[in-house]
């Protein structure tokens, strides 16, 4: 603590170094993957070639809502789109560690894919862990990402544990913050006597989650579009260099 003076009273407050520990703390506690573990909204690279603009219109986006957090945003969150490697993880994450860091906030990181296999899990009756005691800390999360919605095989059951998971955080007025590799659009059902090139074209949102909880999404989330190339492929590929 340190001591600090006011209109000739003293008031004893945090020193820097306990709220750094606090944020640092809290920022293990979100389980934010090693990979992604130095993504910050500071080292977000919307300047390299080929880069396109809705970058850093996204960028701009997101520092805004860490600025307005939370009074302004209210448990709005953010939907953000695009195709794979445009930097969809890197802006959540870099998101979520700001309001950590800046706002003093709390929050958690989960794959879909794998939050899904651990519901599944539990109904093995070798496994301690109950569907309920999973799923709790993604209810109760001051701040939730989601990361990749959709990428599991959309089936009646997951349907059901998606709309539980958003449903009880929309009433719950809780922040979630979501990227997706699909289009923010409706099913796009099969045109008669047009299967091939219905069977062709690329799943939608709607396709994955279903359109009753995409359409729950627009009301929780402001939607954020990214577009352009991959960028682990044109500028972060893997060597040995």
């Amino acid at each position: 603590m340190r001591i600090t003076q006011q209109d000739g009273r003293q008031f004893a407050q945090p020193c820097d170094c306990r709220i750094q520990r606090q944020a640092t703390r809290r920022i293990g506690q979100a389980h934010i993957p090693r990979r992604y573990e130095h993504c910050s909204l500071d080292n977000y690279d919307t300047q390299f070639p080929s880069s396109h603009r809705s970058l850093s219109t996204a960028h701009m986006r997101a520092r805004k809502f860490v600025d307005s957090y939370p009074l302004e945003t209210a448990g709005t969150g953010l939907l953000i789109t695009g195709s794979i490697g445009v930097g969809k993880t890197h802006l959540a994450v870099g998101i979520l560690q700001a309001l950590v860091g800046e706002r003093g906030a709390s929050g958690l990181f989960v794959d879909y894919r794998d939050l899904l296999k651990q519901v599944q899990n539990s109904y093995n009756r070798q496994v301690a862990a109950t569907e309920l005691e999973i799923l709790a800390p993604v209810f109760d999360a001051e701040v939730l990402v989601i990361d990749e919605l959709g990428a599991s095989k959309p089936t009646d059951w997951v349907w059901d544990t998606v709309a539980h998971i958003l449903n009880t955080r929309y009433n719950d007025r809780r922040t979630t913050i979501i990227t997706t590799n699909y289009a923010n659009l409706a099913p796009l059902g099969m045109e008669a006597g047009n299967s091939s090139r219905a069977a062709m074209r690329e799943e939608t949102l709607g396709d994955r989650i279903g359109e009753r909880m995409r359409s729950r999404l627009q009301e929780m989330c402001v939607v954020v579009e990214m577009q352009g190339e991959d960028f682990r492929q044109k500028v972060k590929r893997a060597s040995f260099a």
